[in-house]
């Protein structure tokens, strides 16, 4: 290609090109393919939001008899809703007027926190325009106060004001020599910190006002960390006090906490509204608390609400479902806010779908009306690349659009299921996450024989439980167990507990391994106790064996006691699944074994729903949950009868994979158009429309060489392998890496980056490896110039087949017949244009 051509192209692209390119994929297509402005979204229809007139009010609490607070210390948050003629509840707690009667048993501030004052019992009155509701109040233990409890009113302080966090005392080794532990998960240790370390110099009982953990945090004192509190705040009062008595620890049968609720669990919200949450904590007693002021919330989405450090939850302009964490002291729950767009849905398209009925019913109570159904060519382009990661022939895309079979495209689902070409692209997929690959040029027959193992898995239809249970199960030779291999890369205990959490059950764990768990109830016990599952594998010596480490070993089951040793405390664990009691295994059994029977059991509440919410996601560009392996309490799905009900039928279908797939692309929710309506162009997570995804890195290249009609040899592999066949991602070409290719050294798909780059861009306009292949002798640009059979627009039209699996429009045909008859002395030259400036466009480069 010479530098004459490639400037005449860059020429053609900025000229004539404009029109051809524009029109490819409307602008508004294809703004979303990567990043939608702000700009457009301001543009995008909205139903206008009217106050609805409220008809009652009332006082709500978690216990519905009446309010009771015990403890001078404690408080209780009060919530007031109101109820709209539309059948919708408003909370008018900052709305309100309140009063208490007698006045000297409790007062309440206008956010509506009732602070106690004297034992005895009140009436409380809200009022808010006309109307007024009434609550029972009892105040007790204010006469004879119980001593404070470190571990459950001081140890919440540090976390509510940051103090033991990362990046402050909380980090390893502390913070200008004082440690607490990460978000005091510890207090044992805080205690002996703040009462023991360094001789108490941090508390002075004499005077309580005058210890330097109150007058560095109300910055009386240099204080690296700033002021944190003041000295009529709550938490002051509370240190005060504990300093006051003493430091108090509390003893053994003190009751420790067991469980947080949000209250209330869920609502329907407006754009731009409020809605007061209250936190109740339960303790081993029976006891409840209202630890709302003291407990730490956060959205799993920052662009659809916002919460306050009081619990305040405000939503924002996007619509539908946002959960916010609240956390106090161990415990997480979350509360769920559901915002619909409110506009108008007149028809629904008719299907019994599973996926469609839950789809379609979030949708119709969001009010976020869906996209048309794709057309047959979309439809044949999309479910290729997504299934059996190619682009459809020429020939199938004219055959499939001239089909009149009503279930057409169900029978082509089928066909790409039972095709090489789906056990690849699902091969590769499981391939680079189970982290196959050559650690040694020695290893590469195990890293081969290994992914043989998964394509027979995918191509056969192996039963996902069975394909799991033979990875976790896996000992002794690989050359005749292949799936030994997986104990390769994920050789050390950590990694084959946390590989494992993380694949098959959908929770990263990782942080439990030295302390608990920030976002969810996973402590170190349950990490170690998941750890002893894997404490009996060994290794043998062979004759003749060479194992995938380079050394004469297999793996193997040692007899002995399974257990895993808690390294804070010493504690010796059983082996258990997460949230299961322990296994008693004898000694000649593989604990691994009891593994692989509780994680694919139909009860199993992670198992069918991590791979689901996995293969969702490999089809939807999000998953139902989202990261699709951070399933977790804090971060709910989107959509929790669907990914119930989608779940269910794959356990109900034996872990059939295939099936899976099959349910999935013949839903119309798969099926729907990517071109947003007047509507649903904000909605990136109810699935009203089919988001367009960019290419991975080997279909690009795989699809690349199909509209160029050129090959590419691979190291070990034969002559007309695809990229997405192959074994180890080392040995890829350039082009894959700058597409983002995973190199297999985690268990997170996060590692293949799908994001947009300029190195891309440049790559494709200008590299030496695209010139050549598009300008290839035997290449199908060259072809299509000296074909004397077919007219300059049959051969447009076949190219647009190729590349797009459609039918050039009026414009675009007219501006590629032009530059043909303009360039009509060289026609190679401008066939290799058009093809070229094609393979630049967001078109081909998205799946939509």
């Amino acid at each position: 290609m010479s530098r004459t051509q490639m400037i005449w192209r860059n020429l053609i692209l900025a000229s004539c090109g404009l029109l051809l390119f524009s029109s490819v994929m409307p602008v508004s297509q294809s703004v979303q393919a990567e990043t939608t402005s702000p700009a457009t979204e301001a543009a995008t229809t909205e139903p206008e939001s009217k106050p609805v007139p409220v008809t009652a009010i009332r006082i709500e609490a978690a216990t519905p008899e009446k309010i009771a607070i015990s403890g001078k210390d404690s408080r209780q948050q009060v919530l007031v809703t109101g109820d709209q003629t539309d059948g919708r509840l408003r909370d008018l707690t900052r709305e309100t007027e309140y009063k208490i009667q007698p006045a000297e048993v409790a007062t309440i501030d206008a956010d509506g926190l009732i602070t106690p004052l004297s034992e005895g019992t009140a009436k409380l009155t809200a009022t808010s325009g006309e109307f007024q509701s009434e609550f029972p109040l009892e105040i007790s233990g204010i006469d004879n106060p119980l001593p404070i409890n470190f571990k459950n009113q001081i140890a919440p302080i540090f976390t509510k004001l940051s103090c033991n966090g990362g990046g402050c005392h909380g980090k390893s080794g502390g913070q200008n020599g004082f440690s607490l532990s990460l978000l005091g998960f510890y207090p044992d240790d805080d205690y002996e910190f703040l009462v023991k370390e360094n001789r108490g110099r941090r508390i002075f009982p004499p005077a309580p006002a005058e210890s330097l953990l109150l007058t560095k945090a109300t910055g009386q004192s240099p204080h690296g960390g700033g002021k944190r509190m003041e000295e009529d705040s709550y938490e002051y009062r509370m240190l005060f006090s504990w300093i006051e008595q003493g430091m108090p620890f509390g003893t053994d049968n003190d009751p420790v906490i067991t469980g947080i609720e949000c209250f209330p669990k869920s609502r329907v919200m407006s754009h731009n509204s409020e809605q007061q949450i209250t936190v109740l904590a339960t303790f081993s007693d029976g006891s409840t608390k209202d630890v709302t002021r003291m407990a730490l919330f956060e959205p799993n989405d920052t662009e659809m609400a916002d919460v306050s450090k009081t619990g305040l939850v405000s939503t924002l302009d996007l619509s539908g479902e946002v959960a916010i964490m609240a956390r106090y002291l161990s415990q997480v729950s979350t509360f769920r806010a559901t915002v619909p767009l409110g506009a108008e849905i007149k028809e629904l398209p008719e299907s019994d779908n599973l996926i469609d009925l839950a789809v379609f019913g979030k949708l119709k109570l969001l009010g976020i009306p869906p996209s048309d159904l794709c057309d047959d060519n979309t439809f044949i382009r999309r479910v290729s690349i997504d299934i059996a990661g190619r682009l459809p022939t020429e020939d199938e895309v004219r055959a499939f659009v001239a089909d009149e079979t009503p279930n057409k495209r169900a029978l082509w689902i089928d066909q790409l299921l039972e095709s090489p070409e789906y056990a690849d692209y699902f091969a590769k997929k499981w391939n680079m996450i189970l982290r196959n690959k050559p650690n040694a040029a020695t290893d590469a027959a195990g890293t081969y024989g290994f992914y043989q193992w998964i394509w027979n898995s995918m191509y056969e239809n192996k039963p996902y439980d069975k394909f799991v249970s033979e990875i976790i199960t896996a000992a002794g030779d690989p050359t005749r167990n292949p799936a030994v291999i997986w104990y390769r890369s994920v050789n050390e205990n950590n990694e084959q507990v946390e590989d494992t959490a993380q694949l098959f059950l959908g929770v990263r764990i990782q942080c439990a391994r030295c302390h608990h768990h920030p976002f969810e109830k996973w402590s170190q016990n349950d990490y170690y106790s998941l750890s002893a599952f894997f404490s009996r594998i060994g290794y043998k010596e062979m004759d003749d064996v060479r194992y995938a480490h380079g050394s004469e070993k297999i793996l193997v089951h040692t007899e002995g006691t399974a257990q895993a040793n808690n390294p804070r405390d010493g504690q010796k664990l059983a082996p258990a699944g997460l949230g299961s009691e322990p296994f008693t295994i004898a000694n000649d059994r593989d604990p691994r074994v009891y593994l692989a029977e509780w994680m694919s059991n139909p009860e199993n509440p992670f198992f069918a729903k991590s791979v689901v919410n996995r293969y969702w996601k490999h089809f939807f560009s999000r998953g139902v949950v989202e990261p699709e392996d951070d399933m977790r309490e804090t971060n709910p799905p989107t959509n929790p009868e669907l990914l119930d009900n989608l779940s269910q039928h794959f356990v109900d279908n034996q872990f059939d994979l295939k099936d899976l797939v099959r349910t999935i692309c013949n839903s119309k929710t798969y099926q729907l158009s990517a071109f947003p309506n007047e509507y649903n162009l904000k909605d990136k997570q109810n699935f009203s429309r089919y988001y367009p995804k960019r290419l991975t890195a080997e279909v690009l290249y795989d699809a690349f060489h199909q509209v160029t009609d050129t090959t590419q040899a691979y190291a070990g592999l034969p002559q007309g392998s695809r990229a997405v066949e192959l074994r180890n991602p080392d040995s890829g070409p350039y082009f894959l890496k700058v597409f983002g290719q995973p190199q297999g050294d985690t268990a997170c798909e996060c590692e293949r980056s799908q994001d947009a780059n300029l190195a891309q861009s440049l790559h494709l306009l200008n590299s030496t490896e695209v010139q050549n292949k598009v300008s290839n002798d035997t290449g199908r640009a060259a072809n299509l110039a000296k074909a004397e059979d077919s007219t300059s627009e049959e051969k447009i039209r076949e190219l647009y087949r190729w590349m797009y699996a459609r039918e050039p429009n009026p414009d675009e045909l007219s501006v590629a017949l032009a530059h043909i008859e303009k360039n009509k002395e060289n026609s190679r030259t401008a066939y290799e244009d058009i093809v070229w400036a094609l393979i630049n466009t967001k078109e081909f480069l998205f799946n939509h």
